[in-house]
């Protein structure tokens, strides 16, 4: 059997985009229940784990959208499953769409992409000059503070950590509560801090929602405060997400995360931008597009950029058929 995909990054987080992969139910919510236990599960851990792929991989199924309203859904996949939200995967899926003719887009100007993920239905606004996209805007479902001021016992001493909903639950707090800065030369003991705290308030009651699929914290974001800018708030994160992925871009669900927080903090006024840098130094930028009852509407600033195009196959001899990770 083969498979094709196309690869994209988006700020340096890879996204493999897979087609023509057979998902039951009647909504993308749905689909992703049934693909944790069935066949899309074991081509998930075929596309994603090693050899073919790595511990820190993420990619996305292209599937049927819930109705009319949107182009196409997804099932966005990693090395243990399948989550309910990924920004930079909703950018470069935007990206893909226009590059690919899927959705018809103006030299100048902006396309829209509506896609359908397992949180709702979001948008990536392709935005276009001289035939080339410069940009690609992920406008989120609505996201909302869930928690603040959790204390919570770790193995570099008590912590306070904030639970927000940004389309998957996240754990934040700063990284100089627990003796580090976001830097590359961290990492080890940033993952490992980062599922510590994750496991720690996976139950938490605050992380369970009204939609129990949406239940528990997806990932922990760990933040160090560069200041302000001439336009808002400047930070640099890392994202831990799963059991120890680490998002090479700033995360685009995690972003809008922040925004949420600082926005019910007031460190993000509307008119403002959160200029947001990842742990290799790329950068995303989010705003507050609009006010819910409860929190806000994220919007949040990339670009993605096509890696290359690939063919899969599976030898049927091969003892490695299933994938295997190290982490």
């Amino acid at each position: 059997m083969r498979w094709a995909t196309e690869d994209w990054h988006t700020a340096g987080e890879p996204f493999r985009i897979v087609l023509d992969v057979p998902t039951l139910g009647a909504t993308v919510a749905e689909r992703r229940v049934e693909a944790m236990g069935g066949s899309a599960d074991a081509l998930r851990r075929f596309l994603c784990l090693e050899p073919r792929g790595h511990d820190d991989m993420y990619g996305g199924f292209i599937t049927p959208p819930d109705d009319d309203g949107a182009d196409f859904g997804v099932l966005f996949w990693h090395k243990d499953g399948f989550s309910t939200a990924c920004g930079h995967g909703t950018m470069a899926l935007g990206a893909w769409a226009v590059r690919t003719g899927r959705v018809d887009a103006p030299d100048d100007g902006e396309a829209i992409v509506t896609i359908d993920v397992p949180s709702g239905r979001v948008q990536a606004r392709v935005q276009r000059r001289d035939g080339r996209t410069v940009g690609v805007v992920f406008r989120n479902v609505p996201s909302r503070v869930l928690a603040t001021g959790i204390r919570l016992e770790t193995s570099r001493g008590e912590v306070e950590v904030d639970l927000v909903f940004g389309g998957a639950v996240y754990a934040t707090l700063p990284a100089a509560a627990l003796g580090l800065e976001v830097a590359p030369a961290h990492t080890p003991e940033l993952i490992r801090l980062g599922r510590e705290v994750k496991w720690a308030l996976n139950e938490h009651p605050d992380a369970k929602l009204a939609d129990d699929r949406l239940s528990g914290v997806y990932g922990t974001i760990l933040v160090d405060d560069l200041g302000r800018t001439a336009e808002g708030p400047w930070q640099r994160n890392v994202t831990v997400f799963a059991d120890g992925e680490v998002d090479r871009s700033p995360c685009g669900s995690g972003t809008a995360a922040r925004v949420a927080l600082l926005a019910h903090t007031g460190a993000l006024a509307d008119g403002e931008v959160l200029t947001h840098d990842s742990i290799i130094g790329t950068r995303f930028h989010g705003r507050v597009a609009g006010r819910t009852p409860d929190g806000v509407v994220p919007e949040i600033t990339g670009q993605a950029h096509r890696v290359g195009a690939c063919e899969f196959e599976l030898d049927p001899d091969d003892p490695l058929s299933a994938g295997f990770s190290l982490r």
